[in-house]
């Protein structure tokens, strides 16, 4: 995979299956703990981002390898039903949902995969074609929640139930829970499991969303609309404390925008969800991205001590930010490992 071998990689897992290998073990067991393998390098900075892409290139066409190659010996599973796969909008990362799609098919089911970030009207839509019996939902990044739920909602009130999945939704499907998914499975085998079980269809109805009263507060949308504001004070205010910025680069002062728009994003995710653990989960991995690439992480905690002043109308943000920084604290909070400052 790393050194961009597309023919090797695919004779890899053809030989799996001369071995004595199935498909569906080949695609779990094989291609996605590859894949998982090749976010953790990157993490680390053992890899760069265009290998990272590289190799996930190469693992998709594995799996169209594997999917459209002779199936001399398999049996033909009995049908099983409709169902639909897809990412949530704006969910781009959509491997693990193509995994659960081959597994599904393999396993009978007719599916129809709709790939990256679908818009919510036209998954409804695509429904109202099909009358698919269920909706397979995947995000891995927890900032689209509110997007889940937006489609979560909108597919039960055309009688669709919903199944979510992906580590969006939190390692024991809380999040899931929390947003009304009538199930949530924690891998493609699970999937199948639920599908197989069941799930009960939905009366075609619309129906008021009043699942997460804490909205009622406006943080949510009031941190969202500030976004831009918040970013340019704390920017100003990294400036004037931490001396280092003031001789960034141009990329470099655009880096760190961005870190701060992803901060902000899960901040304003985890008042969505008001939970904080979407929020502290997310500094605690950035901070170790950070240090593998050489960045202080006390630079992190500054700047979101900078954002915690920019909050004091907020009382649920302000607390959420307050806990980031606890949560950063400690002996590793001023670690630097070596290598390119930021």
């Amino acid at each position: 995979m790393l050194e961009g071998s597309e023919y090797d990689a695919v004779d890899v897992v053809r030989t799996g299956l001369g071995a004595g290998w199935d498909e569906e073990g080949l695609l779990l067991d094989v291609v996605a703990a590859v894949q998982e393998k090749i976010g953790v390098e990157w993490a680390a900075d053992r890899i760069t981002v265009a290998q990272e892409h590289a190799a996930t290139s190469i693992n998709e066409r594995v799996i169209a390898a594997l999917a459209h190659g002779p199936a001399v010996g398999r049996p033909v599973p009995p049908y099983r039903g409709r169902v639909t796969v897809t990412c949530v909008d704006g969910e781009w990362h959509a491997f693990p949902a193509r995994l659960v799609a081959e597994v599904l098919r393999l396993r009978g089911w007719q599916v129809d995969y709709l790939g990256a970030q679908t818009p919510t009207p036209h998954l409804v839509a695509h429904q109202h074609h099909t009358n698919s019996d269920a909706v397979l939902l995947s995000g891995s990044i927890p900032t689209h929640l509110p997007a889940a739920h937006a489609a979560i909602t909108a597919c039960q009130a055309v009688g669709v139930p919903v199944l979510a999945g992906g580590r969006a939704f939190g390692a024991d499907g809380r999040f899931a829970r929390a947003l009304g998914a009538d199930a949530w499975a924690p891998d493609a085998r699970g999937a199948a499991a639920v599908l197989e079980a069941g799930l009960p269809r939905h009366p075609a109805v619309r129906q008021v969303v009043d699942d997460l009263p804490h909205l009622a507060d406006q943080e949510y949308t009031r941190v969202v609309q500030s976004r831009s504001r918040l970013i340019r004070q704390v920017l100003a205010g990294l400036e004037s404390r931490v001396p280092a910025t003031r001789g960034y680069s141009d990329a470099q002062r655009e880096r760190t925008a961005e870190d701060l728009v992803h901060i902000l994003d899960f901040l304003a995710t985890a008042l969505y969800m008001d939970d904080a653990e979407v929020f502290t989960g997310f500094l605690e991995w950035t901070s170790q991205v950070l240090a593998a690439r050489g960045v202080p992480v006390h630079t992190l905690v500054t700047g979101l001590e900078i954002l915690a002043e920019q909050l004091h109308d907020f009382p649920r943000g302000l607390r959420l930010v307050r806990e980031g920084v606890a949560c950063l604290r400690g002996p590793a909070a001023d670690a630097v490992v070596p290598g390119t400052p930021a």
